[in-house]
């Protein structure tokens, strides 16, 4: 079981996002290695655009040949020319965005693969202050919102952004006067930008931000659930989440707020360009500078404007917030790899130290309060009590994936700080009583601990944990899928697999919360005996879920509201007919 991680949103150390130096430094690398499709891409944009500029100058051409006294072929061969032209812009689109697939789709593909290996290099603690929910928001809201603008956004916007500079020069080849005229409207566009670029950018951001904590909150409501329950703190947490989803909402809110003020800027642009151009060429039409196709090519081109910025516009946002999204996995996909341990093998078991040990959740009280525990080498502890009484709160700081408000914690004399994270999990291994069956064999699942394993040893570790003969009865043995689609394991049948993990790889410390809790009656001895077989030669600290495996430790530490009540052997707890003992008498009447 998971806990609650510590401290609220305002001590919380968010992960890193990159700047936007950084972010497109790194898409470029990515994009670099694709030339290729990228120049199919931009010359199918810029043929397309170029030839968007067909329909408009034919017609406008047409218009004067008709007042002319034009013929049908005339009318004819426009049309063809017309329907040409949107054919083989249709075709150029298709071209470009097949060229920008091609390029962009395998760089998304690197950068997932860039993000997941950093989010499993991640120190637990490194997470757990982060907050799980901004490690999730990144690698699927933001992953999610990039793959989005790729396949939609992005082609609209390079697409618009290549019509609106052919239009405004086609524009200005009809006449300069005309072109001037177009150009008079981009003051109004210019100062609806100036308002909106620096407001979106931050508010994109936040909105990313408050999305996050939302997941976050929500995430370690829903693992943390039991915890908080057992210290009567559901209804609060729960207006966390409360807090935080209207926050998210009215960041939201905010964001489409600014987006519509924005159009309404755009559309006066439109507005007055449009009425600029109209004017300049009825004044040269009718001074006769001008024939009057030419100027309805110029407004054909002008109004042919308001697709591709509306277009762009339409789209902003979304760029806006895929940049933002880009730029947290930047950040996370950026960070230095984290250093690799050069741990040297022991030849003697360690000792575990917890001293002093205070763990706050976010907003409530104390659940630990100055713990001192101790657990010597080979020596096998169990922690009881009440629930809420703070045993699986310690149990992650023992095994370094909770760091504790304050206190120190020590494996073999050395401080979990010099060890670093990849020292204390070559030496501590924990299993909860929520195992995790990963998506592919069985095989695949043991060797996971042992990835050197043959079939002999990965046997031999089910066997020694339990009954394998369930493991002959599937249709593959060790080769059989498990997890996701694959065949569904019991709980008792995962937590073996847990436990025979632990075997294999073979670390001197365990520590066990509730591991064989989801076992039902009928399979709760053999986990027990599998639990025995995998700390034996160990130093463990079981979070005891059934009183047997505290009767069966060398020593009991009894837990009461986050401090140690009791500490001794099975039969000095019982004689001394304490806080134990009620437990225990309890236990034994049920």
């Amino acid at each position: 079981m998971t806990s609650p991680r510590r401290g609220g949103a305002a001590t919380r150390h968010l992960l890193p996002v990159a700047d936007r130096a950084d972010t497109a430094r790194l898409a470029w690398s990515l994009l670099r290695r694709r030339r290729l499709p990228l120049t199919a891409a931009a010359a199918g944009f810029a043929l397309a655009g170029l030839l968007g500029l067909a329909a408009p100058w034919v017609l406008g051409d047409l218009v004067d040949v008709i007042r002319n006294g034009g013929e049908v072929t005339d009318v004819v061969r426009a049309a063809v020319v017309v329907a040409g032209a949107a054919v083989l812009g249709g075709a150029a689109s298709g071209l470009a965005i097949i060229g920008l697939g091609h390029a962009a789709v395998p760089a998304l593909a690197r950068l997932r693969e860039d993000v997941v290996a950093r989010a499993l290099e991640l120190d637990p603690e490194h997470v757990e202050e982060a907050g799980a929910g901004d490690l999730l928001a990144r690698v699927n809201d933001d992953v999610r919102s990039v793959t989005q603008s790729l396949d939609e956004a992005l082609p609209i916007t390079i697409e618009s952004a290549v019509a609106i500079g052919f239009t405004t020069v086609g524009l200005a080849a009809l006449d300069w006067r005309l072109g001037l005229a177009g150009l008079c409207a981009m003051p109004f566009y210019v100062m609806g930008l100036r308002w909106y670029l620096p407001r979106s950018a931050p508010r994109y951001a936040e909105e990313r931000v408050a999305q996050s904590e939302r997941a976050e909150a929500l995430l370690s409501g829903l693992h943390g659930s039991r915890t908080l329950r057992e210290i009567g703190y559901e209804r609060a947490w729960a207006g966390h989440v409360a807090d935080r989803s209207q926050r998210a909402m009215s960041v939201s809110i905010g964001v489409f707020g600014m987006l519509t003020r924005f159009f309404g800027r755009t559309n006066r642009a439109e507005l007055v360009g449009l009425l600029l151009v109209l004017g300049t060429s009825f004044v040269l039409v009718r001074s006769g500078q001008v024939t009057v196709g030419a100027a309805t090519t110029a407004a054909l081109f002008f109004h042919r404007l308001f697709n591709p910025i509306g277009g762009l516009l339409l789209t902003f946002d979304q760029v806006q917030a895929a940049g933002a999204s880009l730029a947290r996995l930047a950040g996370l996909a950026r960070l230095a790899p984290a250093p690799t341990a050069d741990v040297a093998p022991s030849t003697t078991l360690p000792g575990l130290r917890l001293e002093a040990i205070r763990h706050r959740y976010p907003d409530g009280d104390d659940v630990l309060h100055d713990v001192d525990l101790r657990v010597e080498p080979g020596e096998r502890v169990a922690l009881v009590g009440a629930t809420g009484a703070g045993k699986s709160t310690l149990a992650l700081i023992a095994a370094g994936h909770l760091a504790p408000t304050s206190g120190s914690r020590a494996l073999g004399g050395t401080a979990y700080e010099e060890l670093g994270s990849d020292g204390v999990r070559a030496r501590a291994a924990l299993v909860t009583q929520q195992v995790h069956v990963f998506a592919g064999t069985l095989r695949d699942n043991l060797s996971l601990a042992a990835p050197d394993a043959d079939d002999d040893r990965l046997r031999d570790a089910l066997t020694r944990t339990g009954d394998s003969g369930w493991v002959d009865a599937l249709e593959d043995g060790l080769d059989t899928a498990v997890g996701g689609d694959g065949h569904a394991l019991t709980p008792s049948q995962a937590q073996q697999v847990a436990l025979a993990r632990v075997v294999l790889a073979d670390r001197p410390v365990v520590v066990l919360d509730e591991a064989t809790a989801e076992a039902g009656s009928s399979g709760a001895r053999l986990l027990d005996r599998a639990a025995d077989v995998a700390l034996a030669g160990r130093t463990a600290l079981v979070v005891a879920h059934r009183l047997s495996q505290a009767a069966a430790a060398d020593r009991i530490v009894v837990l009461d509201r986050g401090k140690v009540a009791e500490e001794g052997t099975h039969a000095e707890l019982l004689a001394r007919e304490g806080t134990y003992a009620a437990l225990w008498a309890s236990w034994s009447q049920s």
